[in-house]
């Protein structure tokens, strides 16, 4: 079967924009030129620029036309990133943007919630326990890169500084409020899942419909066995992170 049209001309489009032949602020030529050049007509063009569009490659401006985006740096999130000295005026967020505290902003909103069936599992307790839910929107400068859920057991933080979130962004991350809370993490578990992203997603991180999102559910874990915090999901747009492991193999 023959590929429609518009298909095979948004695969010409985006090789041209990946190639540099319009850089990203760019305007492409307008919808007669598009029409004229490629011979077809043109709903067919829209047609191929709203896949471009919800790709996230292109966007459409009053008086300006169809423009190609600026694409974000890719970043790099190593496996070591949880390591940094509990209490240092950085992140595990920070270090993987490159950032530094004063370019770093943080949206937060606490609600006291219950642990639903998939919450519990994930921190080996029972369904209905207290949890506090932290929602955050992570931003490297005015750009929004990452949201999450943090859930912290209600009775770990019940009357301290952990639950208040005008300590927030906290120096040091959740280990380091953790430690204040007096438990050790030793552990860090992580579980990664990529998806298409909601409105939600999209409208949060101002990314186009068809760009994929990494999904990641993350555990603290003390060295008592105890799980002290869940992350469910963080959210990243997939085409900028890249994560990185390293696995010793030793005898």
């Amino acid at each position: 079967m023959a590929q429609p049209e518009y298909l095979r001309i948004a695969a010409d489009l985006r090789r041209r924009i990946s190639s540099g032949e319009w850089a990203p602020g760019e305007a492409i030529p307008t919808l007669r030129v598009l029409t004229e050049a490629y011979g077809v007509s043109e709903i067919t063009i829209r047609n191929a620029l709203k896949l471009l569009v919800g790709e996230g490659l292109v966007e459409t401006r009053a008086r300006a036309g169809t423009i190609v985006r600026e694409r974000p740096p890719v970043h790099r999130m190593p496996a070591d990133r949880y390591r940094a000295t509990p209490g240092a005026r950085s992140t595990p967020y920070t270090r993987d943007q490159g950032i530094g505290w004063q370019e770093y902003r943080l949206d937060k909103r606490f609600e006291r919630v219950e642990a639903t069936p998939e919450l519990a599992a994930l921190f080996e307790g029972e369904a209905g326990e207290q949890l506090l839910a932290r929602h955050f929107v992570f931003y490297d400068n005015d750009q929004p890169t990452q949201m999450s859920t943090s859930y912290v057991r209600w009775t770990d933080v019940a009357d301290t500084p952990v639950a208040d979130p005008i300590h927030e962004p906290w120096p040091g991350g959740t280990r380091a409020q953790m430690a204040s809370l007096g438990f050790q993490v030793t552990r860090v578990t992580e579980s990664f899942t990529a998806a298409m992203p909601t409105e939600l997603e999209a409208a949060t991180l101002r990314i186009g419909a068809g760009i994929p999102v990494l999904r990641y559910t993350r555990r603290h874990i003390a060295d008592t066995g105890r799980v002290v915090e869940v992350a469910h999901p963080i959210v990243r747009r997939g085409d900028t992170t890249v994560v990185d492991f390293v696995i010793d193999l030793k005898d």
